[in-house]
C-alpha cells in the first residue's frame, strides 16, 4: 500500500515538445483576445496598459504552471501551498478588472491542461459578454453641501424639493446657533435637468444665491472609477 501510494505521488504526464509548445501557443492567441477585451471595454483614465500586459503573462504562466502539474500529485499540492503564502496587495481600480483576473487564470488552466475548446468557447462568450456590456458604467451622483445662516434652513430645504422633489435625499443636516450645513446626495443625471416648471428657468446654484446669506455652495460629483 505504502509503495502504490508512492507510485501514485510520483506520477508525471510525459508530453513531448510539439504539445507543450502548442499549449502555450494556444494560451498565447487567448491572452491576446483577452488583451482586445480588455482595452475595448475600458477607456480613459481607468484603462491601465501594464495591467492589461499583465494579463497576457498571467495567461501564459498559469499554463505554464499547469503544464508542469501535469498528473503529479506530489507537485501539485506544493504548488498550492506556495501559492497559499502569497498575498496580493495591489489595488483593484475597477470591479471589473476582477473578472479579467480570474479570466486569465482559468483560460491558463484550460490551456495547461491541453482543453483547447473550452478555453476557446468559454473565453468567446467572455468576449462577447464583456463586449456587449463592458462600457456600463454606474449613473454619477452628485453631492450638494451648503452652508448658510440658519434662518434659511427652510428657505434651502423648500429650494431643493421644488427643483429635485424627492430625487435629492439629504444625507446630513449640521447646525450651529448662527449657522446650518446641508449636503444633499442627488443622481447626476438630474443635476441639470430641474422637476419644476418654475425651477427649469434658472440653475440650480442661481436660486440658491438669490436667497442671500450663502457661506457656501458646493457641488461634488462620486463615480466608481478610481483614476490611476
Amino acid at each position: 500500500m505504502r509503495e502504490y501510494l508512492l507510485e501514485l505521488l510520483e506520477t508525471t504526464g510525459d508530453l513531448q515538445l510539439e504539445s507543450i509548445a502548442l499549449r502555450i501557443i494556444v494560451s498565447i492567441v487567448i491572452a491576446a483576445f483577452i488583451f482586445l477585451s480588455y482595452r475595448l471595454s475600458h477607456s480613459g483614465s481607468i484603462y491601465s496598459r501594464k495591467f492589461n500586459v499583465s494579463l497576457i503573462a498571467l495567461t501564459v504562466i498559469t499554463a505554464t504552471v499547469m503544464i508542469v502539474i501535469g498528473n503529479n500529485i506530489a507537485l501539485s499540492l506544493g504548488m498550492v501551498g506556495a501559492l497559499s503564502i502569497v498575498r496580493f496587495r495591489t489595488a483593484i481600480k475597477d470591479s471589473r478588472d476582477t473578472v479579467y483576473i480570474f479570466w486569465a487564470i482559468v483560460a491558463g488552466i484550460c490551456c495547461g491542461a491541453g482543453d483547447y475548446v473550452v478555453a476557446a468557447l468559454g473565453s468567446a462568450g467572455v468576449f462577447v459578454v464583456l463586449l456587449l456590456f463592458g462600457r456600463i458604467r454606474n449613473d454619477n451622483r452628485a453631492l450638494l453641501i451648503l452652508r448658510t445662516a440658519r434662518n434659511n434652513e427652510q428657505k434651502v430645504e423648500a429650494l431643493f424639493f421644488q427643483y429635485y422633489d424627492r430625487k435629492a435625499v439629504l444625507r446630513s443636516k449640521n447646525t450651529t446657533p448662527e449657522t446650518v450645513e446641508f449636503i444633499y446626495e442627488l443622481n447626476g443625471k438630474y443635476l441639470k435637468k430641474p422637476g419644476g416648471k418654475e425651477a427649469s428657468e434658472k440653475t440650480i446654484t442661481e436660486a440658491v444665491y438669490e436667497i442671500g446669506s450663502i457661506e457656501y455652495f458646493n457641488i461634488v460629483m462620486q463615480n466608481d472609477d478610481i483614476a490611476g
